[in-house]
């Protein structure tokens, strides 16, 4: 009998309790993503003043003790009394969902903060955060807790009431610091490089804006690591940094900006000698992936301008058809930054513009700049008509290697038999291909899966690097083909991820430099051909263990030296260590219990967290310059890790 269900057991959430409850409904996650977004949160109010032209200067700092703070200068929140609620501006703020100043346009013009829910999420979701307001002269402070009631926390309680400290100060703005609670989060350490790219993005965007990142977490000499972003050339820079990497045909990118039907937009591109598209678009500071409205106005009108210029100078002929959208993007880098009011996301992930009207206002906006900017350019316009020219001849050979490659699918799927150890199961959403490194590794994958589920791809020999080649070039490689084949869903604008065999896609390698090379091959392929495999979460990376401990019947399978001398002190004296030097090593009831087995295995997610930091990145270590890559290894590597590498390895040579 079912129980009844009545008024009295509906539970009703009072203030911030229902976001301690569901942090998921408002950050996302409560894992690393979710600890940096509630930082966000407070970056982009500050933001949102300086977008505004309220201020000009942000100062984001990673605290020693695990907290972090924002600082900027801007009017400061307000202090008076909230007519209705009876309590100050900064409490409302801090403690009450969905109350901010951006619902209407009087304050802000445009903002990224659209739902009036950040501060007091950020709030609620820390074991402390102090506010300080400066303005008029004086400082205002108010202090907020998490708090335990009988068997309950409660976050973002009042813990001291907004008063006057009755110190004096020129400075105008707000001071916001937290600790995020470690009973909601699953790690609550601050990562210097999410930080660190995320405030360069901002400055990049908002052109002039100064930001001081500090981590005291990280000192030398006594002084705490200090980072500086500030970029008058906006978005222009921008684009020069993502093709830092790469060798541009014109020497400065095109700048163009304007505004339509209150929309404001910020445009630059530039092309490059290279064959792939990257376009990267934002809405009040926040990153469309997705695209949308914005983006489709501004490719149309690219399009549109290109063609109309080509025919007035003669390069195409009456008789000769229009080039389409693709043969004009091949090459270029472009970033587009436009702010607006009533902001309307759509998609999954909320990361696409919906308002249908920004489509017209881009279209007409860009078309206009565009075209007045290459008929005063006549040497830059020459060199993008000789890029599209040239990529619509290479579409067409393209075009025919397709064809070719369709006429061959029979052909690769037969050569499948004796490659493609394929599973049993009929459901793609259940279904998991392992894409492993040779022959050997590969037979003992076959031996040790479920063949219900799992199916074994070895590859036998390097694939291509995809980056400097035409996708016709890609097509030509055997692997790569056999992969395409295997997963089924095309490949470039072709891929159509309704037609994926297999919905995760692992990746299993040796942890020695041969297998670091051969994912860091896998993911620019996929990166640049199966982009959506990546952004909808379907590809993975096998984590098989480095180590074997054993001592008597205790048998321990270890991921990383890090956790190896852990585990030598648990054993204690006795045991036994074996290094997996490949994956061919293990027997198949290892690697099934370490690495395939969905109970036990660990898989490491590929995602893309930022778009424009993996485009610099993938081409810095997958592209032609040795000199960024050795600029790169010289900044980031942790050399001190190396020195114990070769210690530790000359003295394990001693001993034996």
């Amino acid at each position: 009998m079912s129980k009844d269900y009545k008024a009295q057991d509906i539970q009703v959430l009072e203030g911030l309790d229902a976001v301690r409850l569901r942090p998921g409904m408002y950050i996302g996650s409560t894992g690393a993503k979710g600890l940096h977004h509630i930082l966000w949160e407070i970056v982009d109010n500050s933001m949102d003043e300086i977008a505004n032209g309220y201020g000009d200067r942000i100062e984001v700092t990673i605290h020693s003790d695990g907290s972090a703070s924002v600082l900027d200068n801007g009017r400061g929140i307000p202090v008076d009394v909230h007519p209705t609620l009876g309590v100050s501006g900064v409490e409302v703020v801090f403690t009450k969902l969905h109350a901010g100043g951006k619902f209407n346009n009087e304050n802000y013009k445009t903002s990224g903060g659209l739902h009036g829910v950040g501060a007091s999420v950020t709030n609620a979701l820390s074991s402390w955060l102090n506010v300080e307001v400066y303005k008029d002269g004086k400082v205002y402070r108010a202090e907020f807790e998490s708090r335990k009631e009988g068997d309950s926390w409660h976050g973002g309680c009042v813990k001291i009431p907004l008063f006057e400290t009755g110190e004096k100060t020129d400075k105008h703005g707000t001071y916001v610091r937290f600790l995020p609670d470690k009973n909601i989060f699953d790690t609550t350490v601050f990562n210097l490089e999410v930080i660190s790219k995320k405030m360069k993005e901002l400055a990049f965007l908002n052109d002039g804006v100064h930001i001081v990142l500090t981590d005291e977490r990280v000192v030398t000499n006594n002084i705490p690591l200090r980072r500086e972003y500030c970029y008058t050339g906006g978005i222009s820079d921008f684009v020069a940094y993502l093709n830092e990497t790469k060798n541009p045909l014109h020497p400065d990118p095109i700048y163009l900006d304007g505004e339509k039907d209150n929309v404001y937009m910020k445009l630059a591109l530039q092309y490059t000698d290279t064959y792939s598209e990257n376009i990267f678009s934002y809405v009040n500071n926040i990153p469309t992936p997705e695209g949308g409205m914005h983006e489709t106005g501004f490719k149309t009108a690219l399009t549109r301008a290109l063609n109309d210029l080509a025919r007035k100078t003669g390069v195409l002929k009456d008789k000769d058809e229009n080039l389409i959208g693709d043969d004009y993007r091949v090459g270029l880098t472009a970033v587009l930054a436009i702010k607006m009011q009533n902001v309307q996301f759509e998609g999954q992930t909320k990361t696409k513009l919906g308002n249908p009207f920004v489509r017209q206002a881009m279209d007409a906006l860009v078309y206009q700049k565009l075209t007045e900017y290459l008929e005063a350019h006549p040497d830059v316009l020459d060199i993008i008509l000789k890029k599209g020219m040239s990529a619509a001849r290479e579409r067409e050979a393209v075009r025919k290697g397709k064809e070719q490659a369709r006429l061959k699918n029979q052909a690769d799927n037969f050569n499948l038999v004796g490659k493609l150890a394929s599973c049993t199961g009929k459901k793609p959403e259940r279904n998991e291909l392992y894409i492993v490194e040779g022959d050997s590794a590969g037979g003992t994958c076959k031996q040790a899966r479920d063949r219900s589920f799992q199916a074994i791809l070895p590859l036998r020999g390097k694939p291509l690097n995809a980056e400097k080649k035409r996708i016709d070039q890609v097509l030509q490689n055997e692997e790569i083909r056999t992969i395409i084949s295997a997963l089924g869903a095309g490949i470039g604008d072709d891929f159509n991820l309704d037609n994926l065999n297999y919905h995760k896609v692992v990746i299993l390698s040796d942890a020695d430099q041969d297998g670091g090379h051969i994912r860091a091959i896998l993911l620019t392929f996929f990166f640049r051909y199966m982009k959506q495999l990546i952004t909808d979460g379907h590809l993975y990376i096998g984590m098989p263990p480095l180590y074997k401990v054993a001592k008597k019947d205790v048998v321990e399978y270890v991921y990383n030296d890090e956790l190896l001398d852990a585990c030598k002190a648990r054993m204690g004296r006795g045991c036994t260590i074996q290094r997996y030097k490949g994956l061919g090593e293990m027997n198949a009831e290892q690697l099934w219990e370490t690495t395939m087995d969905p109970k036990r295995r660990t898989l490491m997610q590929v995602t893309l967290e930022d778009a424009a930091e993996a485009e610099v990145l993938v081409t810095t270590w997958m592209g032609d310059s040795v000199d960024l890559r050795r600029s790169y290894i010289i900044e980031h590597a942790n050399f001190n890790k190396v020195d114990e590498f070769v210690k530790e390895a000359a003295r394990a040579q001693a001993q034996s």
